[in-house]
């Protein structure tokens, strides 16, 4: 079975969906309490599926359009102990302009891996559920995984991210190498 067919058969929405391309509608707060709690517990599960079948040695997210869901929500799980970010209405409000490429992967399109440049930091202000905000500066790999999920938020995939003549490689190709984040 195709990797990309496993995580359709765990309801990962997959490319080509219209709900990919699509900006997520930002969720009212804390007017819709309710709601997010019930995004983020499906977001949740979701990861709990997906991590049964497959290891995610540097860390996963998910956003809800992946799921199905149009609205501004998304789950970070860092690698490790560290316990997982929830994103509302995540925005990145600044970036630094030191940006390094990795390999990434996309649970929406699994069955290749793409070399994306990304800012090695960048702030991020969310929503709490209370309707306060908050602004968090993440870095190196933490920070890559959280501006992957956003933007899903915004309605991109990160192949549009991906430099001009550079292709996504197969996921077999990419496992030969080995290659783990690596940053100085």
């Amino acid at each position: 079975m195709r990797p990309s067919q496993r995580m359709r058969d765990l309801g990962v929405v997959q490319h080509g969906a219209g709900i990919l391309a699509e900006p997520a509608r930002a969720l009212t707060l804390p007017a819709e309490h309710d709601e997010a709690e019930r995004i983020t517990d499906a977001l949740f599960a979701a990861m709990e599926r997906i991590g049964q079948v497959h290891p995610f040695a540097k860390g996963m997210g998910i956003a809800a359009p992946q799921i199905g869901i149009g609205r501004a929500a998304a789950v970070v799980q860092p690698p490790g102990d560290a316990p997982a970010v929830i994103l509302l209405n995540p925005r990145i409000t600044d970036r630094c302009d030191d940006v390094d490429e990795q390999y990434e992967g996309c649970l929406s399109f699994f069955d290749v891996r793409g070399l994306v440049p990304r800012p090695l930091k960048i702030t991020v202000e969310t929503t709490a559920l209370t309707g306060e905000t908050a602004t968090t500066v993440y870095a190196r790999g933490l920070a890559r995984l959280i501006h992957h999920e956003i933007d899903h938020l915004d309605g991109l995939l990160y192949t549009a991210r991906i430099r001009t003549g550079v292709d996504p490689i197969p996921v077999e190709e990419y496992r030969q190498t080995g290659r783990a984040w690596v940053y100085e």
